[in-house]
């Protein structure tokens, strides 16, 4: 098992790097590459989301993202390290402007790309985890 840690400041300009790092290491790991496209799309709405949620909360720490390379699968696991309400709280008084709103809609895109999503989050930060089968390279018989 192969893992690639990524760590960047919560800028948008690294969303852009992390996508392309995102798409190369899932290449690599066999994922198929009529599959890529929606590799850097839902990594670029992850990173996106955790930025913003970064910016949102005043938080220094890096975004971080995992690119796991495991024997049949491939996942890439973007963190932030911003408090999530519990459950059910929606848009509130800490959230005058729906930002709620926009956050499920960008889980939302990320649900309709990936097949395979897990998120969770709570008072020390959120997890977004991506899964993607892979395919073995060809055998070469000489």
């Amino acid at each position: 098992m192969a893992t690639v840690e990524l760590r960047f400041s919560a800028l948008p300009e690294h969303v852009r790097t992390a996508r392309l790092v995102a798409a190369a290491v899932a290449r690599r790991a066999g994922v198929d590459e009529a599959v890529l496209d929606e590799v850097r799309l839902a990594v670029g709405e992850a990173c996106s989301r955790a930025v913003g949620l970064h910016q949102i909360g005043g938080i220094s720490a890096p975004v971080k993202v995992l690119l796991i390379e495991e024997e049949k699968q491939f996942s890439i696991e973007v963190g932030d390290a911003a408090p999530h309400a519990v459950a059910g709280g929606g848009a509130g008084p800490g959230d005058p402007d729906g930002e709620a709103d926009e956050d499920e809609m960008g889980l939302a895109v990320i649900s309709g790309l990936v097949d395979d999503v897990e998120v969770s989050a709570g008072e020390h930060g959120g997890l977004i985890k991506m899964t993607w089968p892979t395919t073995p390279p060809p055998t070469i018989l000489v």
